[in-house]
């Protein structure tokens, strides 16, 4: 799972990242709303932490703007504001949930769990499941039929991206940059490599049709 925090308060934001980190969530973070924002927008993300007040951009302006191209990810906002008009403003912008600085750190965990389980990202379990195939985020690894598909971290990373998609073209770029991540070293052809990677363990099983290579556009994880 990938979440991107945006908070300029830098204490803060390390912060939440090492209690992400902590329960082996990979984290982006920005101190900045437009840099915050251009992240946003590219799509990776199964989640999005976000402070109202921001330099640049607010919290508030990039809800309303991954809203307009109807990304449904789940949105927090964090705010040391705690009127109920401004509560209600943030939700009706387009957030999921709200929490109030200061706030505890079980607290933002629990709401986060929430909320991944409430977009469907997550079963109460921590697995995902679909066409036959179930990932664990805990084992970091596919399973068909109870039976381990013995998958690299690139693998499962890649696998869940797509499960957590599915039924949704993702271009290779999008893939790239949520697996590997912007500051890679590393060409995005590595995305078709590790593509066919997953279909050979995938095909050990007959479930190597669920991964589709949709031409001119990228690959979608999808039953018949």
């Amino acid at each position: 799972m990938r979440i991107l925090v945006v908070e300029d308060d830098h204490a803060l934001r390390e912060a939440i990242i090492s209690l992400l980190a902590e329960e082996n969530y990979v984290t982006d973070e920005a101190a900045a709303g437009d840099e915050g924002l251009y992240l946003a927008q590219q799509a990776i993300y199964d989640l999005l932490i976000l402070d109202i007040m921001l330099p640049e951009i607010s919290g508030l302006e990039i809800v309303k703007a991954v809203r307009a191209v109807d990304n449904t990810v789940p949105i927090l906002l964090l705010t040391a504001r705690d009127s109920v008009a401004d509560k209600v403003y943030g939700l009706e912008a387009g957030a999921d949930d709200y929490l109030v600085k200061p706030f505890a750190i079980q607290e933002l965990l629990a709401r986060i769990k929430a909320l991944l389980r409430r977009g469907g990202a997550l079963a109460s379990d921590g697995t995902i499941s679909y066409g036959g195939v179930t990932i664990d985020s805990k084992m970091r690894d596919g399973f068909i039929e109870g039976q381990a598909l013995g998958l690299t971290t690139k693998e499962y990373d890649l696998l869940e991206f797509l499960v957590l998609n599915k039924e949704q073209i993702l271009t290779r770029e999008q893939i790239f940059d949520r697996v590997w991540g912007f500051e890679s070293e590393t060409t995005i052809s590595v995305v078709d490599l590790y593509i066919h990677y997953l279909r050979k363990k995938l095909a050990q099983s007959g479930h190597d049709n669920l991964l589709r290579t949709v031409r001119g556009a990228g690959f979608m994880f999808k039953e018949k």
